[in-house]
C-alpha cells in the first residue's frame, strides 16, 4: 500500500491531478478528502457558522482523519463522514464507506500542516499555481457550486484565503517530495508521478 499526500492552495488544480492519477491507476486506488473532516458545527448558531475559517488548520478534525488512515492502512474498512458547505455540519446519519486499496490519496489544502498525518505519507505531493490563476478558479468553484456571489468570494479570498495561504499553507510547500507548477495542466509531471507510483506497486508485489 502507497499513501500519497497532495496538497496546494485553493484552485491550485489539486482535484485535477488527483483525477488524472485516478484515471491511470484505475480501481487501485481510493481518495480521501480533507473537506470531509470538517469539525461539526451544528451546534453553532448559524450566524456564526458562516464566518468559520476553513483554511485554518483548527478546523480540521486531525484525529479523527489520521485514525481512520491508520485503520485503512491496516486493511480495516472505515465510514468516512460527510461534510456540507451549505449547512457548515457533519451528516448525522450518512457517511462513505471507504475499503482499503493499493494506493490511498489524502488530498486538501492544509493536509501537510499536520505532522501526525505527514508522518503517514509516503510520497508527499505539492500542487502550485499563480495566485490570479488560483482566484479564477476560486470564483469560479465557490459560484457554481456553493452558491456564492461574486463579492462575497473575493472579500472571503482577500480577507481569509490569502492570508491563510501565506501563513499556513504556502510554507508547508517545505515538506513537500514533489512540486508540481502550473497546476493540473502540468501533464509531464503527472505522467511522472503515475509511473513512479506504478513501479513502486510492482516492486511491491514482486512484478
Amino acid at each position: 500500500m502507497l499513501v500519497i499526500g497532495i496538497a496546494g492552495g485553493s484552485g491550485s488544480g489539486k482535484t485535477t491531478v488527483v483525477n488524472e492519477l485516478i484515471k491511470q491507476l484505475k480501481e487501485r486506488v481510493v481518495v480521501i478528502p480533507q473537506d470531509s473532516y470538517y469539525k461539526d458545527s451544528s451546534h453553532v448558531p448559524m450566524e456564526e457558522r458562516q464566518k468559520i475559517n476553513f483554511d485554518h488548520p483548527e478546523s480540521i478534525d486531525w484525529r479523527l482523519l489520521c485514525g481512520q488512515l491508520a485503520d485503512l492502512k491496516a486493511g480495516k474498512t472505515i465510514e468516512q463522514p460527510i461534510y456540507s458547505y451549505i449547512t457548515c455540519s457533519r451528516s448525522k446519519t450518512e457517511t462513505v464507506t471507504v475499503k482499503p486499496a493499493d494506493v490511498i490519496i489524502i488530498e486538501g489544502i492544509l493536509i501537510f500542516t499536520c505532522k501526525e498525518l505527514r508522518d503517514q505519507l509516503d510520497i508527499k505531493i505539492f500542487v502550485d499555481a499563480d495566485d490570479d490563476d488560483r482566484l479564477m478558479r476560486v470564483m469560479a468553484r465557490d459560484i457554481i457550486e456553493r452558491g456564492k456571489t461574486v463579492e462575497s468570494v473575493i472579500e472571503r479570498y482577500s480577507k481569509t484565503v490569502k492570508p491563510m495561504y501565506l501563513q499556513f499553507i504556502e510554507p508547508s510547500k517545505r515538506y513537500a517530495d514533489i512540486i508540481i507548477p502550473q497546476g493540473g495542466h502540468n501533464k509531464v509531471a503527472i505522467d511522472v508521478i503515475a509511473a513512479t507510483i506504478e513501479r513502486s506497486l510492482n516492486k511491491e508485489h514482486g512484478v
